[in-house]
């Protein structure tokens, strides 16, 4: 999901360049492709937690 996100905010900025005024990225492009980068780095972060955790507790319990 948070790949997709990512995917889509980098499509989007690049067909961006190709509407009136050509050549310039609209600040509601960019603010939303801020935020699938915010939004995909916390998914990305929260996996990687769950995943620490987790294989934390199976060496405990060890």
């Amino acid at each position: 999901m948070a790949i997709l996100l990512v995917i889509s905010g980098v499509v989007m900025c690049y067909l961006s360049f190709f509407t009136p005024p050509l050549g310039e990225v609209a600040p509601s492009v960019l603010g939303y492709f801020g935020e699938t980068l915010i939004w995909a780095g916390s998914v990305f972060g929260l996996v990687e937690y769950v995943n620490f955790k987790t294989k934390h507790q199976d060496n405990l319990s060890m």
